[in-house]
């Protein structure tokens, strides 16, 4: 049984800037997406204040974030991290499990990851998060390096969007088409 305290709060300031994000983009017609409820049972309530201070999760959440992007389904979990080393613990194998269902679906899945040392996002495509899952899985390193993933994908907040998650998402519908030219006979 998973329990909820004070440190369930870690990411939530994450968290609000995508919230925030998602409603210019809903208000703009660019994307629907919703934040996923992680379902718990309260343990303890401060009456006083009316907060929950205990909770456990009533079951495995999948994603934070599940939507559509013109007309394109996507999926995404935010993650933080304070170093230039990303653990892969952080990630669970039923969200990996998850995401990969909902590609072969034709949606897409990726990670939002703050890099909060750098004031930076950035967009992990689940295909690449798969590398290091598999390479972690199969008793490698636990984690991955800054260095180690593609510089195209880091991105700041920018025109009114707090975490312009929409240019990640771009630029691997860009990727993924030109990997389906480049793998067609010709």
């Amino acid at each position: 049984m998973a329990t909820w305290n004070s440190r369930g709060l870690r990411g939530s300031t994450l968290e609000d800037l995508i919230n925030r994000t998602i409603e210019q983009y809903r208000e703009k017609g660019l994307a629907l997406i919703q934040k996923v409820p992680t379902p718990i049972t309260p343990i303890n309530i401060d009456k006083e204040n009316r907060h929950i201070t205990l909770a456990y999760f009533d079951k495995k959440s999948t994603v934070d974030y599940i939507g559509a992007v013109q007309g394109i389904p996507v999926c995404f979990d935010a993650k933080e991290c304070a170093v230039d080393s990303f653990p892969i613990a952080n990630v669970h194998e039923h969200q990996v499990k998850f995401m990969e269902d909902f590609e072969s679906q034709g949606g897409i899945s990726f990670f939002l990851v703050a890099f909060t040392a750098r004031d930076e996002y950035y967009y992990l495509r689940f295909q690449d998060l798969k590398i290091f899952w598999n390479r972690s899985s199969g008793g490698g390193r636990k984690s991955f390096k800054i260095t180690e993933i593609d510089p195209r994908y880091f991105f700041k907040a920018k025109g009114g969007f707090f975490v312009p998650f929409l240019d990640g998402i771009q630029l691997d519908l860009q990727d993924r088409d030109n990997k389906d030219i480049s793998n067609k006979p010709g």
